[in-house]
C-alpha cells in the first residue's frame, strides 16, 4: 500500500509517523511546500522575542530523522499541484528546480493547513508588514526588530532622505491567539504595541464579559486595545515608519505591523479535485476522516468538524485537535475503526504571566446554536489555599444544561491555576459529566496547589445548588423589578456601589429582617456572590423570594482578577 501525505506540521506528520508505527510494510511519502516536514508553529512569538532563543528549537523533526527512523520519504519544498482521483494520481511541483512530477497512491491524506488572512488593503505589501505563520517568518520579523532595534536608520526609499530615530512602535492588526502573544513579545522586545480588533472584543471564541478581563490586563501591562475598528491602508511615512489608517479616521504610527486576522482553510486542491467542501469553507469530513471519497482523507486546519456541544460543524485551528486527527487517519488506512468524537475547542492562551482558557460552548455560541436550556454561574474562586502565600483569584463562567446539569463549557482568567482547572472540565465534558459530578471529584489537594473545595468541585457546587432551588440566582442585565439586597459592609460600598440597593450588612439580616417585602423578588449582591448566598438561604426560609446575583460585584465589573 502506497499513502501519500500532502502537508506536514501537527496533522501530516502525526498521521505519517502514526501510520508506520502500524504498519512496517506500507510505502509513505510526505511533501511539504515549505522548508520544514514538522515544527512547532505555537512557539513562534517566542522566539520572536527571544524566550525560545534558539530556530533549532522549533523545529520537531527534518526529512533525515522521518527516512532514519521512521523509513518515510520526507521531501519539503514539494507542492501539490493537481489530484486526479480516478487515475489515483498527484502532481508534485519542486519549488527549488520547477519540475513537476506524478506520484500514485492507494490513499491521500491532505493537511494543507489554513493560511493566515491577507485582505487586499492598500500598503499591505510595504516592508515591515509580517504574518506569523511559519519559521521564516518569524525569522523575518527577528531580523527587521534586530536590524533597527538601535536605530531605524539609512535612505528611505520613499522619502529619499535619512532618518534617524529609535524604532519603538508596532502595530498588531487582530486580536486573536497570534496577535496577543505577539502584542506580549513585542513588548517584551521594548515597543510600544497597538493592537487593533475588528471585533468589540479580543479573543473570538470567549464570551465579551469574559475578554474584558484579558483587555484590561493588557492595558495594564502598557498595550493598547482598540475595539471595533478596521484598518482600510498602510502609507509609508517620511521618517521611514509605516501609517497605519483605520475605518474611524484615526492614524497610528508603527516601526512593525504584525498581521493577524485570522487563517483561512486552504482548500484550493480539494476543489480543484471535486471534493466536498462545507458551509463555513472547510473541507468536509466524516468520523474516520475520510472526505467525500473515501480513497482521501483530510486533517488539521483545514477540515470542518463536529463541535461536540452543540453538533454544529465547525473550524478550529488548533495543533491538538490536528494532531488526534492525523491519528485517526492513519489508524483508519491501517484498518482500525478509529472515529473522531468532535472538537470542543479547548484553548489556552499566556498573557504577562496570566492566562486565559476555555473549552466547551460559550455562551454567545449556545445562543446562536438555538439552545434555550442552559444556565451559568459565574464565582472567583483561590488558585490554591487562601492561607498559603501566593494565592490568587480565577475568574470562572461555567455553562450547563438546566435539565440534567451536563456541562456545555466554561471560561477562565487569571493569574494562577487556569490550565489545570479548565483541563479539568475539558475532560469532564468530554466524558459527558454533570455539575453534580463536579461536586463530587477527587483532586489533588496541598495548600501550594489548591484547596480541600478545589475551584472545580466549587464550580459544580454552585451550579447544583442552583439546579437543586437552594441557590436560586440571577444575573447583571436581566430586565427585573426586583429589590436589589447588598449585604456588603458600609465601609465596601464606599468604594464601590449600587444606586437605588438596600443595605443591609449580612451580620445585621436576621435582626432586620422585617425592613424586606415579602410580596417582591429581592435579588441579593455582595462582591462575589458568597455572603449573597448565605443571605439568600436566610430569606428562602424565611419565606422571602429571594435569588442570588451570580459572581456579585466582581460579575459587574469582573475587576480585580488580573494583576490583584
Amino acid at each position: 500500500m502506497k499513502v501519500m501525505i500532502i502537508g506536514g506540521v501537527a496533522g501530516g506528520a502525526s498521521c505519517a509517523a502514526r501510520l508506520r508505527r502500524l504498519d512496517e510494510t506500507a510505502e509513505i511519502l510526505l511533501v511539504e511546500r515549505g522548508p520544514f516536514v514538522s515544527f512547532a508553529n505555537c512557539g513562534l512569538p517566542y522566539h520572536t522575542s527571544g524566550i525560545i532563543a534558539r530556530e533549532q528549537d522549533l523545529l520537531v523533526a527534518n526529512e533525515a530523522y522521518f527516512k532514519a527512523n521512521l523509513n518515510i520519504d520526507a521531501r519539503t519544498r514539494c507542492e501539490a499541484i493537481a489530484i486526479d482521483r480516478k487515475a489515483k494520481t498527484v502532481d508534485l511541483r519542486h519549488l527549488e528546480t520547477g519540475e513537476v512530477t506524478t506520484e500514485s497512491y492507494d490513499k491521500l491524506v491532505l493537511s494543507p493547513g489554513a493560511p493566515s488572512v491577507a485582505p487586499p488593503i492598500p500598503g499591505i505589501d510595504l516592508p515591515g508588514i509580517f504574518q506569523m505563520r511559519t519559521v521564516p517568518d518569524a525569522r523575518a520579523v527577528r531580523e527587521w526588530i534586530e536590524k533597527g532595534s538601535l536605530f531605524l536608520t539609512g535612505m528611505s526609499k520613499y522619502s529619499g532622505f535619512q532618518t534617524a530615530r529609535p524604532k519603538t512602535r508596532a502595530v498588531v492588526v487582530g486580536g486573536g491567539f497570534i496577535g496577543l502573544e505577539m502584542a506580549e513579545n513585542l513588548v517584551h522586545r521594548g515597543f510600544d504595541v497597538t493592537v487593533i480588533e475588528l471585533r468589540d472584543q479580543v479573543l473570538a471564541p470567549m464570551d465579551r464579559e469574559m475578554a474584558e478581563i484579558v483587555e484590561r490586563h493588557l492595558n495594564h501591562h502598557g498595550v493598547s486595545v482598540v475595539l471595533g475598528d478596521a484598518v482600510t491602508a498602510f502609507t509609508p511615512r517620511e521618517d521611514g515608519a509605516i501609517e497605519v489608517a483605520t475605518r474611524s479616521g484615526t492614524e497610528f504610527p508603527a516601526d512593525i505591523v504584525i498581521l493577524a486576522l485570522g487563517v483561512r482553510p486552504d482548500t484550493a486542491l480539494a476543489r480543484s479535485a471535486g471534493l466536498e467542501i462545507g458551509k463555513l469553507g472547510g473541507i468536509r469530513v466524516n468520523d474516520h476522516m475520510q472526505t467525500s471519497d473515501p480513497e482521501i482523507f483530510a486533517v488539521g486546519d483545514a477540515i470542518e468538524v463536529r463541535d461536540t456541544v452543540t453538533g454544529a460543524w465547525s473550524l478550529v485551528a488548533l495543533a491538538g485537535p490536528a494532531n488526534r486527527q492525523g491519528r485517526i487517519a492513519a489508524d483508519v488506512i491501517a484498518g482500525r475503526d478509529s472515529r473522531y468524537r468532535g472538537t470542543q475547542g479547548t484553548s489556552i492562551i499566556g498573557l504577562f504571566d496570566g492566562a486565559a482558557a476555555w473549552t466547551g460552548a460559550s455562551e454567545k455560541a449556545l445562543q446562536n446554536a438555538g439552545r434555550q436550556d442552559y444556565e451559568k454561574v459565574y464565582l472567583y474562586p483561590n488558585s490554591n489555599a487562601g492561607y498559603y502565600p501566593g494565592a490568587k483569584p480565577i475568574a470562572m463562567k461555567v455553562l450547563f444544561s438546566r435539565t440534567d446539569g451536563r456541562l456545555l463549557g466554561a471560561q477562565a482568567v487569571g493569574m494562577k491555576g487556569v490550565d489545570k482547572r479548565i483541563s479539568t472540565l475539558a475532560m469532564a465534558i468530554q466524558m459527558g459529566a454533570t455539575v453534580y459530578d463536579l461536586e463530587e471529584a477527587e483532586l489533588c489537594y496541598a495548600p501550594q496547589f489548591g484547596s480541600a473545595k478545589d475551584a472545580v468541585n466549587f464550580a459544580g457546587m454552585v451550579a447544583a445548588d442552583v439546579l437543586r432551588g437552594d441557590m436560586p440566582i440571577s444575573h447583571w442585565g436581566d430586565p427585573s423589578e426586583a429589590i436589589l439586597l447588598d449585604v456588603r459592609e458600609p465601609a465596601e460600598l464606599r468604594v464601590e456601589s449600587v444606586a437605588g440597593a438596600v443595605n443591609i450588612p449580612l451580620r445585621q439580616l436576621r435582626e432586620r429582617i422585617t425592613e424586606l417585602p415579602r410580596d417582591r423578588d429581592i435579588h441579593v449582591i455582595c462582591r462575589s456572590g458568597q455572603r449573597a448566598y448565605y443571605a439568600t438561604r436566610i430569606l428562602l426560609q424565611n419565606g422571602y423570594r429571594a435569588h442570588t446575583m451570580s459572581g456579585g460585584m466582581l460579575a459587574r465589573y469582573h475587576r480585580g482578577v488580573l494583576d490583584s
